[in-house]
């Protein structure tokens, strides 16, 4: 097992993510992983053939509450995880998530691993009737805090986007989380993605909270910043540099931007536990 921090910032925080070879796994054994490497979540990396030229590797994520269809900041994580494994100054591979195939990059930059993918389209609507009004209390979110354009986005599983006017209106939240979860699964959502107005360069900070995965609150949720970062194209933002952690006493920061119709992610990774095989 190989423990990577992903999304660091400066040096620092990051989301720990263990990194595993994929086996014969039950899975009961793959949700016992986060909590045996103190982890919220676990990468699963299976090899296959070439694809386009490029090595083709297989993912596969796991919380203690089960399986999840993809997870952004765990892509990041098995990219330090090649790339380490690789030992080469820069890596491309093709990786396969949930049906979907893509590109994906690492590039080392001295101690760190400047990793990436573009990850395909994201889908966006605005609520339903009765949505917001489930969560929005549960988020303990005053009307006057909340800024303008709640959407429900998916790469996978729909979540919701909620902006707030500050990042003192999100630093100072605490969701009532047993209320949350429970809207979630009424909702059927993987959880809500909070986030504050960005600056005109694209500097945004962010929070997401996903008790119904087992997750209350994410360190960093690179996913949810690629439905943030396809929401704001529209509205004059091409890049986003969206820091999380920090409530968490672990700093994060995730980048993102759109080329085309496809969003592209990225973050820097740090191999804290190398993998000791040969």
């Amino acid at each position: 097992m190989t423990v990577v921090h992903a999304c660091v910032r400066d040096g620092r925080g990051g989301s720990p993510t263990a990194v595993m070879d994929d086996g014969p796994f039950g899975e009961d054994e793959r949700r016992r992983v986060p909590g045996a490497a103190g982890t919220s979540h676990v990468v699963f990396v299976s090899p296959g053939p070439e694809q386009d030229g490029l090595p083709l590797f297989s993912l596969r994520f796991f919380t203690s509450e089960g399986e999840l269809p993809s997870c952004g900041h765990g892509t990041i994580a098995a990219l330090g995880y090649l790339a380490a494994r690789a030992g080469t100054d820069s890596c491309r591979v093709s990786l396969r998530v949930a049906g979907r195939t893509f590109p994906a990059w690492a590039v080392r930059r001295g101690s760190y691993v400047d990793a990436g993918f573009a990850y395909g389209s994201v889908e966006l609507r605005e609520p339903a009737p009765g949505e917001s009004e489930l969560v929005l209390p549960a988020l303990g979110i005053r009307p006057d805090a909340l800024g303008p354009g709640v959407r429900v986005a998916s790469v996978g599983r729909p979540r919701l986007l909620v902006p707030v006017t500050s990042r003192a209106v999100l630093a100072a939240l605490a969701p009532d989380m047993e209320r949350l979860r429970d809207a979630c699964d009424r909702l059927g959502l993987l959880g809500c993605y909070v986030y504050s107005t960005p600056s005109p360069a694209g500097r945004a900070a962010a929070r997401m909270f996903a008790p119904s995965i087992g997750v209350p609150e994410d360190i960093a949720n690179a996913n949810s910043t690629a439905c943030l970062a396809a929401h704001l194209a529209g509205h004059g933002f091409d890049r986003l540099a969206v820091d999380m952690g920090d409530s968490l006493g672990s700093p994060a920061t995730i980048r993102a931007g759109m080329s085309g119709s496809a969003v592209r992610l990225g973050g820097d990774v740090v191999v804290t536990r190398p993998d000791a095989r040969p």
